[in-house]
């Protein structure tokens, strides 16, 4: 057995649970037997699936945290409570937009999708003597299909973009700002769609579905899809998430034997990477993915949750948040909504039978600044396309947000440099530390230290300083130019090899596509020949 281990940053990351005053209670989460998470977050509310009677309903509510009390609002609900009710059957999904922490999506079985839009004022006075709950208005509805609808999911660049997964076994992409008509409809389900998940561009869309099989699709395309490949073996609930810019996907499901899964799979030609065997309950694994390259699964009805780093094609295990409340669902925090000054690389909202529980994954480190090595940019709020654009085939890389800063940018292109004091002799004393942020809600630039001179330095040293050489300081400045030229260089290429990638990607899937389109016409003629 060897005795090296592996190194990695994220060794000792654990779940720390909030306090029971931090969550929500008299949660009265749906009894609707539909396989979702009933929870959704942005990075100011979150959205619970509401066991309401006389039709649909969900709520929005503050996002609570971990680490403090949310300051003028109930941690006890009050049985009535306002809500979101325009759905004429049971709410089945929720989803917040990346773009707007105000925008919120719902479908239900009533074949409806719908779009809310939450003003602050909304909760204010809550619980309060005299006060009168206002129920929340939908600012659009769509007639998306005559069947249910099981879920609806955001697109991760474009604008007002929204894709929905309906009974008639199809995947419409719309435009909210044109909702009378679907701009695309994906088919070729065989049956129930299980779940639905986008690459970091929105360029492509992976799907799971009850026949077993995993799909990729070109969203903008439409018709059916480009790539399909058998998934897990069981029938009951499989999932998809796409893992960030590596260009792999990651699926959980069942085996035959019923055993629970976690797989890998490359996105060039749906090849399985790895296949891991999880134990042999019956709960459908949520998995969630951080650009931390850590992989979350959260069982339904377990109480548990297993988090694995993924390096070299290998789920590595890293521990297991355990818990003796079991989850009904559960959904993650936007990362650039994360409390980065306390190592918090990851915050999980887990709904029990009656209340939510924030639960915040962090690094154990004593350092006051800010860690880099430890978050990397996070998706920023920023759009890179409106819809209209993206449904005319343009492609944009994600906009990103440099936690540290709060400056935004292209993931082609690297972050704006932050000034820092570049010591010189005689050195100056340490820059004073950056005091932790208790949140990450407004950022700010970092403030630039001024270069000066210490008194005390000059009043220890009463010989004078050697001045350095001009030749030594001007070869200082040609190595560090010659640096800064070769890092530029290198985020240049970088970034020219990744577009030229995504071109290759989107010819074959031009390809694949132009197949399965000929292969159809050819059937079609086929049988109006017989």
């Amino acid at each position: 057995m060897s005795r090296f281990v592996r190194p990695s940053k994220y060794r000792h990351v654990f779940g720390r649970p909030a306090k029971k005053e931090y969550g929500y209670e008299n949660v009265k989460v749906t009894n609707s037997a539909w396989d979702t998470n009933f929870i959704s977050a942005s990075g100011q509310y979150i959205s619970v699936n509401w066991n309401a009677s006389g039709g649909g309903a969900f709520a929005i509510l503050p996002l609570p945290s971990p680490f403090q009390i949310a300051s003028g609002f109930p941690q006890k609900l009050p049985d009535s409570l306002p809500l979101a009710r325009s759905h004429t059957a049971a709410v089945l999904d929720t989803d917040w937009s990346p773009h707007n922490d105000s925008i919120v999506a719902s479908c239900g079985e009533d074949g409806k999708v719908m779009i809310w839009k939450v003003e602050a004022s909304a909760f204010e006075g809550w619980g309060q003597e005299n006060w009168v709950p206002q129920d929340f208005d939908p600012v659009a509805r769509i007639d998306a299909s005559p069947r249910k609808i099981g879920q609806v999911l955001f697109h991760p660049t474009a604008a007002n973009v929204l894709a929905s997964a309906s009974g008639e076994h199809t995947v419409k992409l719309w435009d909210l700002a044109n909702p009378e008509e679907a701009r695309n409809v994906l088919t070729g389900h065989g049956d129930a769609i299980q779940s639905l998940s986008f690459n970091p561009t929105g360029t492509l869309l992976a799907t799971t579905c009850r026949d077993r099989k995993l799909r990729l699709f070109d969203p903008r395309a439409g018709g059916e899809a480009v790539r399909v490949v058998d998934g897990h073996g069981g029938i009951k609930g499989s999932r998809a998430v796409w893992m960030g810019d590596l260009d792999k996907i990651a699926t959980t499901g069942f085996s035959k034997m019923s055993d629970r899964q976690v797989a890998i799979w490359e996105t060039g030609g749906l090849g399985n990477v790895k296949t891991i065997v999880l134990d042999q309950s019956s709960g459908v694994v949520m998995p969630f993915w951080s650009d931390n390259n850590i992989l979350f699964l959260a069982g339904k009805g377990d109480g548990n949750i297993r988090y694995y780093e993924y390096e070299s094609d290998t789920l590595h295990a890293l521990d297991e948040y355990k818990s003796s409340e079991p989850q009904r669902g559960m959904c993650f925090l936007p990362r650039r909504a994360l409390n980065v000054g306390e190592c918090e690389i990851a915050r999980a909202y887990k709904v029990h039978s009656s209340s939510i529980e924030p639960i915040a994954f962090i690094v154990p480190r004593k350092a006051d600044s800010f860690q880099s090595d430890i978050f990397p940019p996070a998706p920023s709020s920023e759009p890179s396309l409106s819809a209209s654009e993206f449904f005319a085939g343009k492609t944009a890389a994600l906009n990103l947000v440099d936690l540290s800063s709060g400056a935004n940018y292209a993931s082609s292109v690297p972050p704006p440099a932050i000034p820092t004091v570049t010591p010189t002799v005689p050195a100056p004393p340490p820059a004073p530390a950056v005091a932790r942020s208790n949140s990450y809600n407004a950022p700010a630039a970092l403030p630039v230290v001024p270069k000066q001179e210490s008194p005390s330095l000059t009043q220890a040293s009463p010989e004078p300083t050697p001045a350095a050489s001009p030749v030594v300081e001007s070869k200082r400045t040609q190595s560090t130019g010659a640096e800064s030229a070769l890092k530029e260089e290198n985020a240049r290429l970088t970034s020219e090899l990744r577009e030229a990638r995504e071109k290759i990607r989107n010819l074959e899937l031009l390809v694949e596509s132009v197949r399965a389109n000929s292969r159809k016409a050819a059937e079609t003629l086929l049988a109006a020949l017989r």
